[in-house]
């Protein structure tokens, strides 16, 4: 692959100065016992491998999923706090067709802090534990003069009443999660909250990373408030459902740092589900499972005194995860297919198109009342001695076309114009599809250094000018360098 370079020199010698930077101080922590690894691991004893699967965090192992339905109370309550960092660097393939590329492509080729946070978590009584993480992002707000300023949030929050009986005939989990991010309670990777786990840069030069490719999730979307009860018969079959909503009074930390403006206001309690099955024999463990959620959203976060002005949305799931783990190799498979149905509020629905035909002499249909999206996404990884490994994801979105959904166009001149930049729609579809491959290195077992390459073959509805301007799916593909640091 070719490097270009930027005023200052190439970008990838900076981008592994400051990953080197990590080095020294992770070889500094590295743990002659358990008195120095992060929270959960002090607390219970083991090594990352016993939780997460080949070191791979936070992709957990049964051992792991039993850690976590148990209330995070295995073991003896220790130092609570951990924390991460993750430095990383975006190279987009084109920048060229861009009538900006400066906003369209924020620091493009450049090694940037993408984030860090604070994790509490673990034991607090017998049947009591949980996790709760605060994320700082230096890129949060970006001021008139392009000037960036960074802010704290909670992020996700998994708080737990567990109990476990175990006879003769049964072995059953049973528990209360309260929660900020529906599937965040969820002990597999393949859930919502959790398939997508390297963290995300706020610049816009990340957006076409693996990270920000379609990936499934609830209308409700995060930082929301819910309580969920779930049982876990045998090791075998595992059942949650629960409600969400709206974060506030006693609730309100589960949001908190988060300006309400930018933030979901749910109406009543949504309800939310999760079904699976789940077998275990030798080094080998097989899930299938479904979860849903109907969310009503209000269209306005700031005004939610009409009832009658919310989003509607009807989520479906069905995921299968594999793992074979028998040191040294680990393998995990992914599969979800996943159905969004969206239903607007009376008021957006048929309003006229905002832009024309070519020739500008005629509008375009209205919009529509009801949008329904699938999504698949599979991935597969292995990783040798916890070190060492590689993986290969595919994603495909397609859905249906709305002119509400165009941010490309042409006005009654004739004259294209567009208000999203490099992500601009001019077909008004989702059809989203491409692959991701990625290699990583963990050198001790709380800092992964992972290379990620993402390939679109298509984009907004289209392979070739998505835009109208010209920008080709292609021209999205994205090479991600990351080193992360959990500790």
């Amino acid at each position: 692959m070719r490097w270009s370079t930027c005023k200052g020199g190439p970008a990838l010698p900076r981008l592994w100065a400051v990953l080197a930077a990590f080095l020294p101080l992770a070889l500094t922590l590295w743990p002659h016992g358990a008195q120095a690894i992060p929270a959960f691991n002090r607390q219970t004893g083991q090594n990352c491998v016993a939780c997460h699967a080949g070191g791979q965090f936070p992709e957990l192992t049964p051992y792991g999923r039993l850690f976590k339905l148990t209330g995070y109370t295995i073991g003896e309550r220790a130092l609570p706090i951990s924390a991460m960092a993750v430095v990383s660097m975006a190279k987009v393939a084109s920048t060229a067709k861009s009538d900006d590329p400066a906003a369209d492509f924020q620091k493009n080729n450049r090694a940037i802090l993408a984030t860090a946070s604070l994790l509490l978590g673990g034991k607090v009584t017998d049947n009591i534990g949980g996790f709760a993480q605060i994320t700082y992002d230096p890129y949060a707000t970006q001021d008139a003069n392009g000037a960036f300023h960074g802010h704290s949030h909670a992020d996700n929050i998994d708080l737990r009443f567990a109990d476990r009986i175990i006879s003769s005939q049964r072995d059953l989990i049973f528990g209360l999660s309260a929660n900020n991010n529906p599937s965040v309670s969820d002990p597999w990777n393949t859930a919502a909250a959790w398939m997508q786990y390297v963290p995300v840069a706020s610049p816009t030069s990340h957006r076409f990373i693996d990270g920000n490719a379609p990936y499934p999730g609830f209308g409700a979307g995060g930082n929301i408030a819910g309580l969920t009860a779930y049982a876990y018969l045998n090791q075998r079959l595992y059942v949650e459902v629960g409600g969400y909503s709206t974060s506030h009074g006693f609730s309100a930390f589960m949001s908190a740092g988060l300006d309400r403006a930018s933030t979901t206001q749910l109406r009543g309690v949504n309800p939310y589900w999760r079904l699976a099955f789940n077998t275990e024999w030798g080094a080998n463990s097989l899930m299938v499972g479904a979860s849903g959620m109907v969310a009503r959203v209000y269209d306005d976060p700031l005004d939610i005194s009409d009832p009658a002005s919310t989003h509607r949305y009807a989520d479906l799931h069905v995921d299968t995860q594999y793992q074979y783990q028998l040191d040294p190799h680990a393998v995990t498979a992914q599969w979800v297919f996943a159905r969004s149905q969206h239903r607007y509020p009376a008021a957006q629905v048929g309003l006229p198109a905002a832009f024309f035909d070519a020739t500008g002499t005629a509008t375009l249909p209205d919009s529509n009342a009801t949008d329904t999206n699938h999504l698949l996404r599979a991935k597969l990884g292995y990783s040798y001695q916890a070190r060492f490994g590689a993986s290969l994801g595919v994603f495909s979105l397609t859905g249906t076309s709305n002119t509400a959904a165009q941010t490309a166009g042409y006005d009654a001149t004739g004259t294209l114009t567009q208000t999203a930049g490099a992500g601009s729609n001019l077909s008004g579809s989702p059809a989203t599809r491409g692959w991701t491959v990625e290699t990583f290195w963990m050198p001790i077992q709380y800092l992964r250094v992972g290379a990620q390459y993402t390939a679109y073959n298509r984009y907004n509805g289209t392979a070739t000018n998505y835009d109208g301007l010209g920008r080709d799916a292609r021209d999205n593909n994205t090479f991600f360098l990351y080193s992360w640091l959990a500790y």
